[in-house]
């Protein structure tokens, strides 16, 4: 979204350098592809973003202009479909919940720490 704010937001200007426009262009390109991989592959609005990203960046200034907002318009529909949809909303799986140890697991590693550390202390050379 951040993108698409870059490029579709009343404050923010188009970008004068042509390296910038190439720059947008790529990175929504890689929007629709990452958003495309949540959604269904028959869905129009994939489908129409998809064809608009397969078209190469026009030449001059205002054709390689108006690609870029229409493209950023694409991307901005295939965002609300995936929300639409729910799919980006999923919960990350949950992770199994650790067991408390029981006591009789307590104390035997309360007892071997001990002996290992009454082994150290007796092997220590006496001075």
């Amino acid at each position: 979204m951040e993108t698409v704010t870059l490029v579709l937001g009343e404050d923010s200007p188009l970008p004068e350098a042509a390296a910038d426009v190439e720059d947008l262009a790529l990175r929504l390109r890689g929007h629709v592809s990452q958003l495309g991989a949540l959604t269904s592959p028959a869905e129009p609005t994939l489908l129409r973003a998809r064809q608009l990203c397969s078209d190469g960046l026009p030449e001059g200034y205002l054709p390689s202009r108006v690609y870029l907002v229409k493209l950023a318009e694409r991307t901005q529909e295939l965002i609300g479909q995936v929300r639409r949809d729910g799919i980006g909303a999923t919960r990350p799986a949950r992770r199994r919940p650790w067991r408390k140890p029981r006591m009789k697991v307590l104390r035997g590693a309360v007892y071997a720490v001990t002996l290992a550390c009454l082994v150290w202390a007796a092997s220590a050379p006496r001075t």
